[in-house]
């Protein structure tokens, strides 16, 4: 990394602090709206792999 004049620097791990219940009604809307975002966002790449 020296030759890029690149230094390393011990980071801390960062912890979670929220956890997620995708087994109930609100983690099912999540998931699908995540996804409908996800779709329309890469709508091009999912055609094109649609087409292969």
């Amino acid at each position: 990394m020296k030759k890029y004049g690149v230094e390393i620097v011990d980071r801390p791990k960062i912890k979670a602090t929220k956890i997620l219940d995708l087994s109930s009604k609100k983690g099912e809307l999540l998931v699908r709206k995540l996804t409908i975002k996800i779709l329309n966002r890469h709508k091009k790449t999912f055609q094109r792999l649609a087409d292969l």
